[in-house]
């Protein structure tokens, strides 16, 4: 499933020089695939937290890939909007069902979670791999080589989700005895993601333009992006297990100090280390990535399923919403001037993280 987020940020390369958008033109695109998904998502979660809907993995996996794949239909600026908001919309259909799933399913700990994560950052990984070699076959049909991972999924998941069964979570206040909601450590924690999200969505959009900037080519751009994404992977991985030696809210906050140095790498070194750097950076930022979904059901006991809605959801794609102001600038001055800010704002994550309370 993320495999189509990734493929949305690794098509902007080739839409600002096939189609001739401007860096604010092309932003617009991330943002319309993060707008519908920041808005619904939390609601499917809502949604799941009163009644178990494992059929919607599946589904939502087939609406993802179908809006990327229509974005080859070059129909106009309003279609290709329209394309890649209905990908959005699958992807914010698909994550809290998927994700209180796997809660539900693994147990108590971050374990489970983080192989959830895994396979996203897998699938982010190998975007712009899929995109670049589809971009390379002639006319459409590698518009519709595009669609191939939603159809696998959709065959991997239609079969388990006619036969899942789960207790349905019913929302409201949590029994005298049990497990109650702590909503100032989750708006807290949602506001360090919001930040995270920032970060992660400005580079992902922008990292493979500032290669070309440099002088690199489409492919040395999607390079970039390639190494951005499989650190993400390396950083989920190493997130369960510092975790486990340090706890997740420690882990959280160091990761976020650790990001600063390597984002300021990405702007400022020669551009072979630039891959280095941002495989750095996107580990730092996805050490945190499972264990804050995790966080936010421990804070949220009673509504796990709208803990990852918003979690994965509104403060993950919220990010989209800042792309385009970091268009603007792009366009103003340069996309690496336009960048200099996301190398201080894991500062700002860092000091909120450092008060959340660690679930007993």
């Amino acid at each position: 499933m993320d495999v189509y987020q990734g493929a949305v940020a690794a098509l902007v390369p080739f839409l600002v020089s096939e189609r001739a958008y401007g860096y604010a033109a092309a932003s617009g695109i991330v943002l319309a695939a993060s707008l519908l998904s920041s808005v619904v998502q939390p609601l499917f979660g809502a949604l799941t937290d009163r009644r178990p809907m494992p059929w919607l993995i599946p589904l939502a996996t087939g609406a993802a890939g179908l809006g990327v794949a229509l974005v080859g239909l070059d129909a106009g600026y309003a279609a290709t909007l329209a394309a890649v908001a209905l990908s959005g919309m699958g992807v914010a259909a698909y994550h809290p069902a998927a994700a209180r799933l796997v809660r539900v399913v693994g147990g108590p700990g971050h374990g489970a979670m983080s192989w959830f994560a895994l396979g996203g950052n897998i699938g982010f990984a190998c975007a712009p791999l899929l995109v670049v070699g589809a971009m390379s076959l002639p006319g459409s049909a590698g518009w519709w080589l595009l669609a191939l991972p939603a159809t696998l999924g959709i065959f991997l998941n239609w079969r388990p989700s006619s036969v899942r069964s789960e207790t349905p979570a019913k929302p409201g206040p949590a029994p005298a005895d049990g497990p109650s909601d702590n909503w100032p450590a989750f708006l807290r924690l949602s506001l360090v993601v919001v930040v995270r999200s920032v970060v992660f969505m400005g580079l992902s959009t922008f990292i493979a333009l500032y290669v070309h900037e440099r002088g690199g080519s489409e492919t040395a751009g999607a390079v970039a992006l390639f190494a951005l994404f499989a650190g993400s992977a390396g950083g989920t991985l190493l997130g369960g297990r510092l975790a486990t030696r340090w706890g997740r809210v420690t882990t959280v906050h160091r990761a976020y100090a650790a990001a600063v140095p390597a984002i300021a790498g990405i702007l400022f070194l020669p551009l072979p280390l630039v891959y280095v750097c941002a495989a750095l950076a996107a580990a730092a930022l996805y050490v945190p990535f499972s264990l804050q979904v995790t966080l936010g059901q421990d804070y949220l006991p009673t509504r796990m399923g709208t803990a990852s809605g918003v979690t994965l959801g509104l403060t993950v794609s919220i990010g989209g919403l800042a792309s385009p102001a970091i268009g603007v600038a792009a366009d103003a001055t340069s996309v690496g001037t336009a960048l200099l800010p996301l190398a201080a704002l894991p500062l700002l994550a860092w000091t909120l993280a450092r008060r959340l309370p660690e679930p007993v």
